[in-house]
Order: C-alpha cells, then structure tokens, then sequence
C-alpha cells in the first residue's frame, strides 16, 4: 500500500505523522471515507465539501480542494483495486500535549485499501447509548470514533453489521457509520439533520433520487417499520433483514429493492453527482 501524507506518497511502513499530532492525542481532526471503482472516486466533490464544513466546525483552515484531489488521483493510481475505501484524514497538525492547537499547520493523510461489495441485507442492533442532538461536533465527521469502536463491537458480539443509536430524547438517530430510512405505509423516511445524524452523501443522494422525507421518528419506530435500510459510502443502500430480535422476512422489499435499483442506476449514469 502506498499512502499520502502531507505532500508525497510513502510507503505503508513508512507513512507516519508525528505521536504528537492533534489527530492522534485529542482526537482533533476529521475525514471522509470515499469509494472508489476501478480507479474512479464516487462523489469526491460532495466529500470534500463535507470535509470542508467538518473542518469549519471544529476550527481548522479550510482544506485545499486541489491539493486533495491530487492526493487522491496519486493514491489511486499508486493502490489499484477493483473495488476500494479511500480514507481522506484531515487533522490538527503537530501540537502540544493538551486542547491547545499548535501553529505547525494541519495534517493531510490519504490512504486505499481493498474491500468486498457488501450483501443485500443485513442485520442491526439497537444500543442503549445516545447521540447527543446538540454537542459542539454534532453533524461534523470527526475522527473522535471511540463511542462507535464500542457500540459496533456490542454489535459484533450479536451477529449484526451495525448498531443504531437513539439521540437524548428518544428519537432515531444514525448507525455507527450509516444513516437509517424506514418505510411506512409504502413511504420512505429517514430523520433530519436537527436528531443529531451525520449529513451522509448517500442519505443526500437517497433523498433526493427517491423523494425520501426527512421526519422526526421514535426509536421504537423500527419495531412496526414494514421496510428498515441503511445507507452509507460502502453499503449504497441496504436492506436490514433483522433489527435486534425482529425479522423482517423477504429483505430487501419491495420499496427498498426499488430504491437499490434507483441508486445504482442513477450512481452508474453520475460519477460526481
């Protein structure tokens, strides 16, 4: 694996950033997790802009779309797949020990590795843990992962995929690392951005190919939904066959393989959407 950090490719034994970097003592940084096709980067300008805001939101400079992408053309070329996760990893740079951010200038990390196409369905778990509605970083992608690392583990432990999260008060929220649509009475729903969810590129691109609502839902909603599927960078969208101890027999149904096929169709015809 050849990996680029900050202003050339290395290789994978010899990639490194600082133990003092921001990224790594206090969690300071945010990234985007883009997939990649035979050689070709999907939405690459909605990640960035995403990047953007992210970093925005946390107080770093803005940063260089140019300079990004040709990070992310050489690491393409350099790691060829057939079907890849390429990880944009923006942080705060070397600084000291502490909050405090240092002046030494942010971090930029791209990497590519391999990966499978996910299956058609899957199967999720409710977690006792909340998302925080109203947090400082709420609705910023940042690399501060650790309440994901343990909610997806619990996940792991039940033969499930992903985990999903109600926010403090009760309403359903996200996964781990998707967002969740529901389907009731033949119509798709998925909640706002105000629950505390990540804005995903896929759940932008859902709602707008397949006129999703965005709607205010209680957790308990997933116990009556006649359809339940994820979305996200590498799963497209995805059907759930299972949500903790309930089946949903005969997933993907009806709307959901609709929508799959939408997406699919509409993602083929648009590589930049």
């Amino acid at each position: 694996m050849r990996i680029w950090v900050n202003g050339g490719l290395r290789d994978a034994d010899d990639a490194r950033l600082s133990v003092l970097d921001h990224g790594l003592t206090v969690g300071d940084g945010v990234f985007e997790t883009v997939r990649v096709a035979e050689g070709r980067a999907f939405a690459l300008t909605r990640h960035l802009e995403r990047l953007t805001r992210s970093a925005r939101g946390l107080g770093l400079a803005d940063p260089d779309h140019d300079a990004v992408r040709r990070a992310v053309a050489a690491v393409v070329e350099a790691n060829p797949v057939e079907l890849g996760r390429l990880r944009i990893t923006y942080t705060g740079g070397l600084s000291p020990l502490g909050s405090d951010r240092g002046d030494a200038g942010p971090s930029l990390v791209v990497a590519l590795g391999g990966t499978a196409r996910r299956p058609d369905s899957t199967a999720v778990v409710t977690v006792p843990w909340t998302r925080n509605e109203r947090g400082a970083v709420t609705g910023l992608k940042t690399t501060s992962y650790a309440e994901n690392v343990v909610a997806l583990a619990r996940a792991h432990e039940q033969d499930a995929s992903e985990a999903i999260f109600p926010n403090t008060v009760g309403q359903l929220c996200e996964g781990t690392g998707s967002n969740v649509f529901v389907v009731l009475d033949g119509r798709i729903h998925t909640p706002p951005s105000a629950s505390g969810c990540l804005a995903g590129i896929t759940r932008a691109l859902t709602v707008e190919w397949t006129g999703a609502q965005e709607t205010e839902l209680p957790l308990d909603v997933l116990e009556r939904a006649d359809e339940i599927f994820l979305t996200s960078t590498l799963r497209d969208i995805q059907a759930v066959h299972r949500i903790d101890a309930r089946e949903l027999p005969g997933a993907p149904g009806p709307v959901t393989a609709k929508a799959m096929r939408v997406f699919e169709e509409r993602a083929a015809g648009d590589l930049d959407p």
